[in-house]
């Protein structure tokens, strides 16, 4: 008797590249913003949460300079107690936005 079809495969869940958690949906964050001459160069698939993050924390010149990495964002002293407490949420969305001065 030939096997029959097996169980169905669930997709798998997006996975942010910052806190590494699987997550319904991700957006491209590009690794130096657009504003500052990366309009070509390399993204990363980040949550909303931590996309939102990254915005409120860093001005798109510190982003540019200092974290044109998914490494060092993840290094970022001031990312650190955010980090821990996203990886042991189940947040999908934050409202924070970055302050207009």
């Amino acid at each position: 008797m030939l096997p029959g079809p097996g169980p169905e495969k669930k997709p798998a869940e997006p996975c942010c590249e910052l806190c590494l958690r699987e997550v319904g949906s991700v957006s491209r964050h590009h690794l130096v913003p657009r504003e500052e001459g990366g309009r070509y160069g390399p993204t990363v698939a980040l949550c909303q949460p931590c996309h939102s993050t990254v915005h409120l924390m860093f001005s798109n010149r510190e982003l540019a300079r200092r974290y044109s990495t998914v490494e060092a964002l993840q290094a970022a002293p001031e990312l650190q107690k955010y980090l821990h407490w996203v990886r042991r949420s189940r947040v999908e969305r934050i409202s924070n936005r970055r302050r207009r001065d």
